[in-house]
């Protein structure tokens, strides 16, 4: 029996050092990602999207707090591509530690559900997950730098604004769409999959036009992100979230269409207000027709339910042709 016992705590361990594992792979690989577009805004490095917080807290979500360990060693390796190590990033690796567990700790205050079946979840998300938790993440970070000196003080509500807004885009734009994924099923509708192929090339068509021309035409993202939202759920608005996102981060940091001749603040303000509204405006309104989808199956539900006791309580009475009936009768009338 010992020996059982023994082989089961190995188990545990090694399952648990392998997510540590693939935890600290997926906080570095995405962060790398989101470097690509780094900006340097009063001497320090920032990103205008820092996916690593998107995946970090899912795997909160997915393993349990137990796999924080896997985030601290992604963000050491993160911050060490970007320059030497110095004492104080020990409190901006703190910082990106402790930030999406704290959003992990107030999502599961307010009884946060993975499947973001609920408006109440998405807006979770939004202000709990991202907003109130990223902050966290940003203050320490930015207070080290200008405890370490690496920042003018004048400088830390910039740095500290670039920062939480980009820690809180990683968690609106790439949540949702892990999220999701992980139980995403491919429609089997032929005609699903056209307009799903139309919306795909629409959105990207479309984007890339109004992120580079130098006309304001941003507003043109808003309808397609709508659309995908009503018709596909989660499952298209997130995509095209991400993919909006990617898009106008690039065109701001080649400074090209709407973005050029502005000032880096400018920039950034804009972008990220661009990137904040797509991301709400797809969330929320995915949530609110998942939500209106589960009442309504619920009601279908409850309905046959009834149904079927009416029948095993009164036989004689056909109660599946009432609802024909019904509206035979309302037509007649």
């Amino acid at each position: 029996m010992a020996a059982v016992v023994r082989t089961e705590d190995i188990r545990h361990l090694s399952v648990a050092v392998l997510r540590i594992l693939a935890v600290t792979v997926a906080y570095y690989v995405t962060g790398q990602i989101g470097l690509i577009r780094e900006v340097v805004l009063e001497g320090a490095v920032v990103t205008p999207l820092w996916p690593s917080t998107g995946v970090a807290l899912t795997c909160l979500l997915w393993f349990g707090a137990g796999v924080w360990p896997g985030i601290t060693l992604g963000a050491l390796l993160s911050v060490a591509t970007v320059g030497p190590l110095y004492l104080g990033d020990l409190g901006i690796l703190a910082g990106n530690t402790l930030a999406p567990l704290c959003s992990l700790w107030l999502l599961r205050r307010v009884g946060f559900r993975p499947d973001l079946a609920r408006l109440r979840d998405g807006l979770a998300l939004v202000f709990l997950g991202a907003l109130a938790g990223m902050l966290i993440s940003s203050t320490l970070g930015t207070s080290m730098m200008v405890v370490s000196g690496r920042l003018r003080p004048e400088g830390f509500w910039p740095v500290w604004a670039a920062w939480w807004t980009g820690d809180a885009m990683g968690v609106l734009v790439v949540t949702p769409l892990l999220l999701v994924l992980r139980r995403a099923r491919l429609p089997r509708d032929l005609h699903r999959w056209g307009e799903a192929g139309t919306l795909a090339v629409l959105s990207v068509a479309i984007t890339l036009l109004a992120t580079r021309s130098s006309v304001a035409l941003l507003f043109l993202v808003f309808p397609l992100i709508i659309w995908a939202a009503l018709r596909f759920e989660f499952a298209g608005s997130a995509p095209s979230v991400l993919l909006v996102s990617v898009l106008a981060i690039v065109a701001a940091t080649d400074r090209v269409g709407p973005f050029a001749h502005h000032t880096l603040f400018e920039v950034m303000f804009s972008l990220q207000a661009l990137n904040g509204c797509a991301a709400l405006t797809g969330l929320l309104l995915a949530a609110v027709v998942t939500e209106q989808k589960n009442i309504r199956r619920k009601v279908e539900e409850a309905c046959e339910e009834l149904a079927s006791v009416v029948d095993q309580l009164a036989p004689e009475v056909s109660v599946n042709r009432w609802p024909p009936e019904r509206g035979r009768r309302q037509a007649e009338g």
